[in-house]
């Protein structure tokens, strides 16, 4: 007898049938559909070799010129992520650890910080560092990377930390409450059992969850695009297309490596949780031991 729980009815011949049919069905519509698209493009002339030599021609004369530009975008791209993925989880940590710890009432600022800028737009936390920091006497001009880099950077992060700072909580809150209490009996403090025992566990339980908000971060950075502010990497399509008249190719190969670079960091997050469930150990076994570890060693943190 399986021992397997079934949470929903298991079709019969004819819902299979229909199941096929409708696959069938929907299969042939989204056919349908791109060889339209497909049918348009080519009456409008979009699949003339003049649009795409310089994106896939090496011998076009524009060609160099041209991924000069997609690589320096990149490059851009990854330098704004990069600083905003570091400030977002150093902030978060920070956000995160400090709603847990504090009081009710001591931490109504912090909830309300979390609360503003998780219902803003990444878009308008952009515009905001933008215009309202050169207003307040902010200058960022002398800062490494120019301000249109900072300001997408403190853009990205105002937005990516609070979000980095819930999936924390959630991490820390999903923990068994034993944990902390083991940990306050052997003499830690609630700063030593939070850095110690709790948050370690929290990472890694939430580890695929952070590593997909950090693909966000990533494609947010073409918001930039949309204020002119930095020359990322969707910025440089659009200088691209100004000039050669060629829209649809050029966001078509720097969609493309949007999508190989978020489809690498995905299958890497699906690697990581399968690596943490397949990984024999649990989070109660990694605590006792750290606990055992700290009491032989009477190395109690107060």
């Amino acid at each position: 007898m399986s021992s397997e729980v079934v949470l929903y009815d298991v079709p019969g011949p004819r819902a299979k049938r229909r199941q096929a049919v409708a696959a069938i069905v929907a299969g042939l519509a989204t056919l349908g559909v791109l060889g339209l698209v497909v049918y348009r493009l080519d009456q409008q002339n979009q699949f003339d070799g003049a649009l795409w030599g310089p994106l896939i021609d090496p011998r076009n004369e524009s060609f160099a010129a041209v991924w000069g530009l997609i690589g320096e975008g990149f490059l851009s791209t990854m330098k704004a992520a990069a600083l905003a993925i570091v400030f977002s989880l150093a902030l978060g940590t920070v956000i995160g650890i400090s709603r847990l710890m504090l009081g009710r009432v001591s931490r109504i600022p912090v909830v309300g910080f979390i609360e503003l800028f998780r219902g803003l737009p990444v878009v308008v936390s952009i515009f905001f560092a933008s215009r309202v920091l050169p207003d307040l006497g902010v200058d960022l001009s002398g800062w490494p990377g120019g301000e249109g880099l900072w300001f997408v950077v403190i853009g990205l992060t105002a937005y990516n930390s609070v979000i980095l700072a819930e999936i924390l909580r959630s991490g820390v809150n999903a923990l068994p409450r034993g944990q902390g209490e083991a940990a306050m009996a052997i003499g830690l403090s609630n700063l030593a059992t939070m850095r110690l025992i709790l948050l370690p566990q929290a990472v890694r339980i939430m580890l695929p969850a952070l590593i997909s908000q950090l693909v966000v971060i990533l494609k947010d950075t073409s918001l930039a695009a949309v204020l002119g502010v930095y020359p990322e990497l969707l910025n440089a399509a659009k200088i691209i297309y100004l000039n050669l008249g060629n829209p649809i190719q050029a966001l078509f190969v720097v969609g493309t490596i949007f999508v190989v670079i978020n489809f690498g960091l995905s299958k890497l997050a699906n690697w990581v949780e399968y690596r943490m469930s397949h990984s024999g150990r649990s989070p109660g076994k990694d605590t006792d031991n750290e606990v055992r570890y700290l009491t032989d060693s009477s190395k109690i943190v107060q």
